[in-house]
């Protein structure tokens, strides 16, 4: 923002917009600058989905980007979420036993020799979590959709009586896979 209000500032002045004083409280150079961001941005993302700019691009994400891993990281994350916001209903909520009550899990895939990789989502943020593998037995399918199991989570488990109602948690630590 420091860079649009430099370079806003000269543009105000030679349109004389500097005069007109200021816009529901904030200055007419903040609002151009404001605007050059947006601009900016949006001739950005143009030019990105071109042949060209997709090199420049990839160019300045290998040359510049790459080595900071901070970049690495959120993009990663970012890529990571597109991905699970676009396939998240093929998921199976289930309830995972983690040896002394239950959480909710996503199943991602069966595994070799029974086992499965579930995605443990974190409170209240359905899609941040980890990874991890259980033995077939350890899981329990639930009888909700996805949307519903991301709820309780978004939630922080307010919701929870009624996508459980029928579900003996206890019955279920004893009853095989």
């Amino acid at each position: 923002m420091r860079i649009a209000l430099k370079a806003a500032a000269p543009i105000s002045h030679a349109l004389h917009f500097d005069e007109m004083g200021k816009i529901a409280g904030v200055g007419i150079v903040t609002v151009l600058a404001f605007v050059l961001l947006i601009l900016v941005s949006f001739v950005a993302g143009f030019v990105a989905r071109t042949k060209i700019g997709a090199r420049i691009s990839a160019w300045v994400e290998q040359s510049f980007l790459g080595g900071i891993p901070q970049y690495q990281m959120v993009k990663s994350m970012a890529q990571g979420l597109t991905r699970a916001e676009g396939v998240s209903d093929d998921f199976k909520p289930v309830l995972v036993d983690t040896g002394g009550g239950w959480q909710i899990g996503y199943l991602l895939e069966a595994l070799e020799d029974d086992w499965v990789a579930v995605f443990v989502p974190q409170a209240p943020t359905p899609l941040v979590g980890s990874i991890r593998f259980y033995r077939n037995d350890r899981i329990k399918p639930l009888d909700i959709s996805m949307l519903e199991a991301r709820a309780i989570v978004k939630n922080i488990g307010l919701g929870s009586a009624a996508a459980l109602r029928g579900v003996d948690l206890d019955k279920l630590a004893t009853l095989p896979a």
